[in-house]
C-alpha cells in the first residue's frame, strides 16, 4: 500500500533540499557587463552556471537548492559582476575576489 504523502515529500526533498547547497566559485575576476535601466538580470548564486555572471538554471538541475538573485537596473551603465560569490554586495563585486580565501580557492568549489 503506498502512502501519496510520502511519495510526495521524497520527490520534493529529492528537488528541493532542506539544507542548500553552498555558492561555488566560478571565476576568480569579476566580469563586466552593460546593464540596461530597466531590465530584469538573474545573478547566478550558486556559482555553477555556465552563463556567468547570470544564471542558467544549473541550480535546479544540480539540486542546490539555490536561487538566483533577480535584480532590475536603475540605469544603463557599465557594472563589475561578482564571479566568486563571496560578495558582500551582491550582485556587484566589492573586491572580495582578490582576497587570500578566493585566490586559493580551486574553481569551482565552496569558500
Amino acid at each position: 500500500d503506498l502512502n501519496p504523502r510520502r511519495d510526495i515529500s521524497s520527490w520534493l526533498a529529492r528537488w528541493f533540499p532542506r539544507t542548500p547547497a553552498r555558492s561555488v566559485v566560478a571565476l576568480k575576476t569579476p566580469i563586466k557587463v552593460e546593464l540596461v535601466a530597466g531590465k530584469t538580470y538573474r545573478w547566478c548564486v550558486c556559482g555553477r552556471s555556465k552563463k556567468q555572471p547570470f544564471c542558467d538554471g544549473s541550480h535546479f538541475f544540480q539540486r542546490t537548492g539555490l536561487s538566483p538573485l533577480k535584480f532590475k537596473a536603475q540605469e544603463t551603465r557599465m557594472v563589475a559582476l561578482c564571479t566568486c560569490k563571496a560578495t558582500q554586495r551582491p550582485p556587484y563585486c566589492d573586491g572580495t575576489h582578490r582576497s587570500e580565501r578566493v585566490q586559493k580557492a580551486e574553481v569551482g568549489s565552496p569558500l
